[in-house]
């Protein structure tokens, strides 16, 4: 039964998604579409304050836009067998509101197995609002799948600020964002605390590379991380 309600939530999802979208108020007269494609590389692979595999990580991504509509596939894949390709879209709304959906995916399960026991795939909503530094996100994790983690209901939410020099964060979550075990999965717990800085590094006068250095800490977890990347487009 959970399984049939959390697709029946899905389903309005993307109703909702449709309606945006085509509602003349909203959509821009202006559809230009454009695809671009880039890979992000990482000392390691820190997503929301928990590692995922070991060592460098390679983050390839592809990217559609149109107009106020965006969509991409990106994953992440490391030296020592950790491997995850994800599906998302979303929406530029009004007044910097955003909102979007993220398929969580990890290759080796079995694609076409959404059940709750051996599930591959988590279906996330994503929602945010970004005005001047300030940079907002909510998500929740709307299905159970075993072999993907989720829990259900499980919530992620994270405050960011830029500075000139350099921006701050802080996100919470429950559900498979903590060390808690199953019975407390709702409790919220602060899970990715840090700072990060950026730096373009120039190659050409034409071409330049942004370098991105983070310290992260997560106190639920009582560990610490400190993260070197750079981006290729």
């Amino acid at each position: 039964m959970k399984t049939k309600r959390n697709m029946v939530k899905v389903f309005g999802l993307l109703a909702l998604v449709y309606f945006l979208y085509s509602n003349p108020v909203i959509a821009q007269d202006e559809k230009k579409v454009s695809m671009d494609a880039g890979a992000d590389f990482y000392s390691s692979y820190v997503w929301r304050g928990t590692q995922y595999g070991s060592g460098p990580s390679v983050q390839p991504s592809i990217t559609l836009n149109a107009g106020i509509f965006s969509a991409g596939v990106w994953g992440s894949f490391d030296f020592n067998g950790y491997r995850e390709s994800d599906l998302w879209f979303a929406f530029d709304l009004p007044a910097g509101f955003r909102l979007g959906m993220t398929d969580y995916y990890y290759p080796g399960l079995d694609y076409f197995d959404y059940s709750e026991n051996t599930g591959g795939h988590a279906f996330e909503i994503n929602t945010g609002f970004s005005k001047g530094g300030l940079d907002l996100s909510a998500n929740y994790i709307l299905n159970q799948a075993g072999n993907a983690g989720s829990a259900g209901s499980d919530i992620y939410a994270e405050a960011r600020y830029s500075f000139n020099l350099f921006y701050l964060f802080l996100g919470a979550g429950s559900g498979w964002h903590t060390s808690l075990p199953a019975d407390e999965k709702n409790k919220i717990r602060i899970c990715n605390l840090g700072l990060g800085t950026v730096k373009e590094i120039n190659i050409s006068e034409k071409y330049t590379v942004p370098v991105n250095a983070q310290v992260i800490v997560n106190p639920d977890r009582k560990i610490m991380f400190l993260l070197l990347g750079f981006t290729i487009h």
